[in-house]
């Protein structure tokens, strides 16, 4: 259903140069046009399990692009896996992250994503973006909120990631939404990560809806780790998310 898209990185940290690229897996609606959402991937890195997500959004209608992290680099083990995840650099990142929302807004063809209904006081030529992640990539898309004009909603699966280091300007998170997703396994809601989160969505002026699903563990919703997937946990999940997301871009 999707393909393998190169686009410019953006410039958040006002040192990237457009001339350098990234890539991503894009998929499409059957229409060819959708509201945009950005899909960031596990500490795994861009793997079978998160196209298949960005699958399942264009069949909802959605145009989702998944950013390609590690450069081509794929993790089979957990020592690798966290091996990459701390390769990662937190100004390339955020470039990766404004130019997903940036190639979607400009290339994706997705009216909706640039006129969504406007229930909010955010000005009606402002795109609209969502983003969507997991694990090491749920704290990312809830980051890249703060980021990103055009990101105005973001789903955090099971967030874990220290805020130390990234600096979330969280005042970028007024009139915007996120919604995050908890497992057991984690601490559920009531972790310092998820906490600060809500507190500082809410202060900004933005919405957080927080939901714990109980006996999950972490990456409760992968199904290609049998021994952590949840089917009721996960299906729950999504089908919050795909409600949260037509209500915030769609």
């Amino acid at each position: 259903m999707g393909e393998i898209v190169s686009y410019a990185r953006g410039v958040t940290s006002r040192r990237a140069s457009q001339s350098v690229e990234s890539s991503g897996y894009l998929a499409r609606p059957s229409t060819g046009v959708g509201p945009g959402v950005v899909v960031v991937h596990e500490r795994w890195g861009l793997v079978g399990h998160v196209t298949g997500i960005a699958d399942r959004l264009a069949s909802a209608g959605f145009v989702a692009l998944a950013p390609d992290l590690y450069r081509g680099r794929r993790a089979s083990e957990p020592t690798d896996a966290d091996r990459l995840a701390g390769s990662l650099r937190v100004s390339e990142i955020a470039d990766d992250l404004a130019g997903a929302a940036d190639y979607l807004v400009a290339k994706a063809g997705s009216p909706s994503a640039l006129s969504g209904d406007q229930d909010d006081d955010r000005p009606e030529s402002v795109p609209r973006v969502a983003a969507v992640g997991f694990g090491i990539g749920g704290s990312l898309a809830l980051w890249s909120a703060t980021l990103c004009e055009w990101i105005v909603a973001a789903v955090g699966f099971y967030p874990t990631m220290s805020w130390d280091g990234m600096r979330p300007r969280w005042s970028e998170y007024a009139a915007k939404s996120a919604l995050v997703h908890c497992s057991d396994g984690d601490g559920g809601s009531g972790t310092p990560v998820v906490q600060e989160s809500i507190r500082a969505i809410t202060e900004a002026g933005g919405a957080c809806a927080v939901y714990d699903y109980p006996g999950t563990d972490h990456a409760f919703f992968n199904d290609d780790q049998p021994e952590h997937y949840h089917a009721s946990g996960a299906s729950t999940a999504w089908a919050r998310t795909l409600g949260f997301l037509r209500t915030a871009v769609g």
